[in-house]
């Protein structure tokens, strides 16, 4: 194997070839690049203090897209274009928009999160001409601030909103140079990396690495190196297989592919159901859905991954490609047991196919966390209610958070259809929960807790179909 890591750092070619593929980029800026305004907090995608903005061809222009650098592979940069807060100053020393207005807000004491501020905003404010509260919000949702507080922050963001000059260095000269059209291998360290550019690719070397870690966005196989110290012999990439990168409308729904990221698949699957673009909202954070695919969610196979109960309810399929062939399965039958999902050797998420929901279904999805942002669930709930005449015909109930994997909710499924939607059937439902999941407790929820809350949130999705002028509401936060 040969090549060598090529992408544009703060404006200026890189080329690395003998750092392991496991090697972060985190951990390539501090140690090699000597860039320290990137910090280390979390080591998770969790804390934000790592942010640095990552700019991909599209369309002839670079896109800019915030992530966490803590647990972003080096390999997977190749090809891409990394800013951090050092580039961010002009040759006259002069502060930008982001970095000024930090400054005369007083949003920074010990300083520690600051840089993953400014590149969290500036990487806005690159892309939003006109942010609102809520933009700022969601931009600043995957960093924390320990002892400034929020409110200057805001207001930083609020008064650097109105400045025009505003944008991200670009080079899209320089990185058009460094394209490939072919498989990228690399070998470092005695570890093997493959980023190929074809599904036909994909296929083929997969089926010759079948015990390979497949990865994605990473926000989950990051933590397998930084927190428990793993070895990944062999890695492929999906990033940079344009086939899996499509989002396709057809007559009868959506086809998503295995390495679509949630933002890039946020604008279709918002349309779908305000229920989801709700949901999403509060998936991660932006730079976490920068980088995690919807395919990768499922593929991983949490018991509660936020993704799985509404696409389950939904009858979404999945297409999972291999050497071989494809084959097309119900999701709901890819999970079988914790942490086992029904992939033989060298297949790999290809599509997620999600139907039109039908007309006259009554479909909602909730999640309930400690936090509104940039929490996992303690449940996720989901319903999808055909009611014909007062009936439910079809019910479609699953949860995640209950199970060892994302689980339909057959006894109280069986308790509603065919019967009339009042409070005698949703009570005989809501007793058939207990039946159907067994919870357990852990640091997010007890058992108890779990159990309480699955049978309310069916109650609560009864109250908002039968009653439309009652609207029960999230607050994210406290006016």
């Amino acid at each position: 194997m040969t090549g060598s890591i090529r992408f544009i750092l703060n404006g200026e070619l890189r080329e690395v070839s003998d750092l392991p593929p496991s090697t972060t980029l985190l951990q390539y800026l501090r140690e090699q690049a000597h860039l320290t305004g990137t910090k280390e907090g979390c080591a998770e995608g969790d804390c934000g203090a790592c942010t640095v903005a990552v700019g991909r061809l599209k369309d002839g222009k670079v896109d800019y897209q915030s992530i966490n650098a803590c647990i972003a592979f080096l390999p997977t940069l190749d090809g891409r274009e990394v800013v951090t807060v050092e580039h961010l100053k002009s040759k006259t020393g002069k502060l930008t928009p982001v970095q000024d207005a930090m400054v005369k807000c007083h949003g920074s004491q010990c300083g520690f999160c600051t840089p993953g501020f400014v590149m969290a905003l500036s990487t806005l404010m690159h892309n939003t001409k006109n942010a609102n509260d809520e933009d700022i919000q969601d931009a600043i949702a995957g960093n924390l601030c320990r002892c400034t507080g929020y409110r200057p922050i805001l207001d930083a963001a609020r008064m650097a909103n109105k400045d025009k000059d505003r944008a991200l260095p670009s080079d899209a000269k320089a990185l058009k140079n460094i394209q490939r059209t072919k498989m990228f291998a690399y070998e470092a360290g005695g570890a093997k990396y493959f980023s190929p550019v074809t599904v036909a690719e994909f296929a083929d070397i997969y089926a010759q690495y079948p015990d390979a870690t497949i990865l994605a966005g990473g926000t989950d196989v990051g933590l397998w190196v930084t927190k428990f110290h793993m070895e990944l012999p062999v890695i492929i990439y999906t990033g940079n297989v344009e086939e899996l990168r499509q989002i396709k409308e057809t007559p009868d729904g959506l086809d998503i592919g295995g390495a679509v990221s949630y933002t890039e698949g946020f604008s279709a699957l918002a349309a779908y159901d305000a229920s989801i673009e709700n949901l999403l909202k509060r998936f991660a954070s932006v730079h976490i859905r920068n980088a995690g695919t919807i395919g990768g969610n499922i593929a991983n196979g949490s018991p509660i991954g936020d993704g799985p109960p509404p696409l389950i309810v939904l009858k979404t399929k999945l297409v999972l490609r291999s050497k071989a062939g494809a084959r097309t399965l119900n999701l709901e039958d890819f999970f079988l047991a914790y942490k086992k999902q029904d992939r033989k050797p060298g297949e790999f998420v290809e599509k997620v196919i999600v139907p039109k929901k039908p007309a006259g279904v009554q479909f909602r999805v909730y999640k309930i966390s400690k936090r509104f942002d940039q929490d996992i669930s303690a449940v996720c709930a989901a319903f999808a209610l055909d009611i014909n005449g007062g009936k439910v015909t079809e019910a479609r109930i699953a949860y995640g958070g209950m199970a060892g994997t994302p689980k339909r909710a057959t006894n109280a499924e069986v308790a509603l259809n065919g019967q009339s939607w009042n409070e005698a059937t949703l009570q005989k439902a809501m007793t058939a929960l207990d039946k159907d999941y067994t919870p357990m407790t852990d640091m997010r929820a007890s058992a108890q807790y779990r159990a309480d809350v699955a049978r309310n949130l069916l109650k609560r999705f009864y109250i908002e179909t039968t009653e439309p002028d009652v609207e029960t509401q999230v607050y994210r936060y406290a006016e």
